[in-house]
């Protein structure tokens, strides 16, 4: 089916307080399981939104056959940060290590590099940065070529055990920052790509209402994107973050508790 261009999809706050009325939204606690993996299952863990804060984690990572990270594991996708990233993921006991970027990952995002590397405008936030520090990070070349030690994915889909998972970094424009586009058509045209038996999505941004409430009381998530998960690609899984407020326990970190969305 055809994914159509929401009305309000320029208002998503609004745009949630109309779809709301037909959605049905559950938040499961869970903490993280305590036995080891059956040899008939696969187990899948996840995290999000690590900004380089990797080494004061005071909880065990789970171990498992499959981990996913869906974006801003750096603060501006500097080299120093990468290799640090990627030295953290080769210690996982994980024997798949699958990741995407977000919007914190300047360095990957070649639209960001080609429009800024010359002169970053000053209308661009820093997000406490130094202007230096994020100039430095956009100069970093071909920062892929760091990640040696995980599945990279950017609108790419890779199978393990039979499962199929595509990941995307994409989000509606937040901060001027790396994989942002306006809201409608351009952020429709890269849920487009996703293909329709995909098992597990990651994408970096959440769909609307799930996980997307800012401190501000706006919603930040994509309306296409729900109405694409939901009515054509029907993924047993979506896992993104992205909004570190829009998760309720997020100012708790680092601790070991968890909360899931389950979104129908």
């Amino acid at each position: 089916m055809e994914v159509g261009i929401h009305n309000l999809t320029h208002n998503p706050t609004q745009a949630w307080t109309e779809l709301s009325k037909s959605q049905r939204v559950l938040k499961i606690n869970a903490r993280p399981p305590k036995t080891g993996v059956a040899p008939n299952k696969v187990r899948i863990v996840c995290m999000s939104d690590t900004h380089s804060l990797t080494s004061h984690i005071k909880f065990e990572v789970p171990n498992g056959d499959i981990f996913i990270h869906a974006g801003d594991f750096t603060r501006c996708g500097s080299l120093e940060e990468i290799v640090e990233f990627n030295e953290w993921l080769g210690n996982l006991p994980h024997k798949h290590k699958i990741v995407i970027a977000g919007n914190h990952e300047l360095s990957l995002d070649e639209n960001f590099i080609k429009n800024n590397e010359k002169n970053l405008p000053s209308t661009t936030p820093t997000l406490g940065l130094s202007r230096n520090a994020i100039a430095e990070a956009i100069r970093t070349p071909n920062a892929k070529q760091y990640l040696t030690n995980c599945t990279y994915l950017q609108d790419e889909e890779v199978t393990i055990y039979g499962i199929k998972i595509y990941g995307t970094p994409w989000q509606p424009e937040y901060c001027n920052w790396a994989f942002n586009l306006p809201r409608g058509k351009p952020c429709l045209s890269k849920w487009d790509l996703i293909p329709e038996d995909t098992d597990i999505l990651i994408s970096h941004t959440p769909p609307i209402g799930h996980g997307d409430l800012c401190c501000t009381g706006v919603r930040a998530g994509c309306v296409e994107l729900l109405t694409t998960v939901q009515q054509r690609v029907k993924p047993k899984y979506h896992v993104f973050g992205h909004i570190h407020e829009g998760k309720p326990n997020a100012r708790k970190l680092p601790d070991e508790s968890t909360m899931s969305y389950l979104y129908t």
